[in-house]
């Protein structure tokens, strides 16, 4: 049976998610929707691209908190219900909150469903699952922006580098986790259609981490 702590971390987790934190932002402090601009996606990377390198950052940061949080609901509202915390169990009950998450910052209710492409969620998420393997993320993320200035190519390459170190550097044998890190790369590519359209057009913006030389 399905129990009211439950469903009730179900429905937190998917708020969590639905903060629409770059349309709350750019209103709060721009007075501006960042999804009528830009892309139109409601993210980390269209307020950068958008509002600037500082909204860009606040909002990465929030968003990925949003993906830690859900995920961890677990731990932080423990009663005992879920199981162990080392069991497979637990692990899958993790995962769904996370994915809960990430549904919700694609639809979020309090901005007319109209939501970001959750990579920063995502990656959330992943900082709660597997540490080790979300920093491997993070330093290909970082290496590629560096070289190519698109946020769009790094997340796809970090999202891929996922299930690749997972596998091949450390092993993993939960079948839940490695098919998790597989739907992330799915996921990725089905919300960044565009943004390689564009890419391969050459038509994608870039944005530059530091200031470029005259």
């Amino acid at each position: 049976m399905i129990s009211i702590y439950l469903i009730s971390i179900v429905v937190l987790a998917y708020l969590f998610g639905s903060i629409p934190t770059a349309v709350w932002f750019g209103q709060a402090f721009y007075k501006v929707d960042v999804r009528e601009y830009g892309s139109g996606n409601a993210g980390a990377t269209n307020t950068f691209r958008v509002l600037g390198k500082k909204a860009g950052a606040i909002v990465m940061f929030v968003d990925i908190f949003k993906g830690w949080t859900a995920t961890n609901l677990p731990y932080l509202l423990d009663s005992g219900i879920v199981g162990d915390y080392n069991s497979p169990h637990f692990v899958n009950f993790q995962l769904a909150l996370g994915v809960i998450a990430v549904l919700g910052h694609l639809f979020p209710v309090f901005a007319g469903f109209r939501g970001g492409k959750g990579v920063a969620t995502l990656f959330g998420m992943v900082l709660a699952i597997h540490l080790p393997a979300a920093l491997c993320c993070v330093s290909v993320f970082i290496l590629c922006l560096l070289i190519t200035h698109y946020v769009s190519l790094s997340s796809i390459l970090a999202g891929f580098t996922f299930p690749i170190s997972l596998a091949l550097v450390f092993k993993t044998t939960v079948p839940s986790i490695m098919l998790y890190a597989i739907a992330i790369c799915t996921l990725i590519l089905i919300t960044h259609q565009k943004n390689i359209e564009r890419l391969l057009k050459g038509h994608e913006s870039k944005i530059y981490l530091f200031k470029r030389k005259s």
